[in-house]
């Protein structure tokens, strides 16, 4: 026959405690009996219904005003936009990206495949190819001086 030290009985009787009180906080709430509310615990009707909870009828939609236009200088510079040139070689479609004239990505879909791209990072013209646009990452490289 085993004998229990005191320790023992205390972590058996800790255990059945989480069990209980695990199975008590896991029961959902209409397994628990709620108690009626009383005219001390009712909640006081709100004086103002949001408009969610109000009907369709008694609300007044109205348009959303037109932002204020730019202003001045804030045009957008086109030479600054990304220009894309579409073509179609044989069965693949090939985009060319070109910014300020200067060709830096080309996107080939072939017919049956998965796209691949062709990224110049530095600007010397030397593609190198990558199965998709962001898998690795690379450092900002901005030009700050060119002659």
């Amino acid at each position: 026959m085993a004998v229990m030290k005191n320790s023992d009985i205390g972590m058996c009787v800790g255990a059945l405690a989480l069990v209980f009180a695990a199975s008590a906080y896991a029961q959902s709430p209409t397994d628990r009996a709620l108690p009626s509310p009383t005219p001390a615990t009712k909640p006081k009707a709100a004086a103002v219904k949001p408009a969610a909870a109000r009907p369709a009828a008694d609300r007044q939609l109205q348009p959303i005003p037109e932002p204020p236009p730019p202003p001045p200088g804030l045009e957008l510079d086109p030479a600054l936009e990304p220009q894309v040139t579409i073509q179609r070689r044989g069965t693949e479609t090939v985009e060319e990206f070109r910014l300020q004239g200067r060709l830096y990505m080309i996107k080939v879909t072939p017919a049956h495949g998965v796209p691949y791209y062709l990224i110049d990072d530095v600007g010397r013209g030397e593609f190198i190819r990558h199965d998709s646009y962001d898998t690795r990452t690379r450092p900002p490289m901005w030009v700050i001086h060119q002659w």
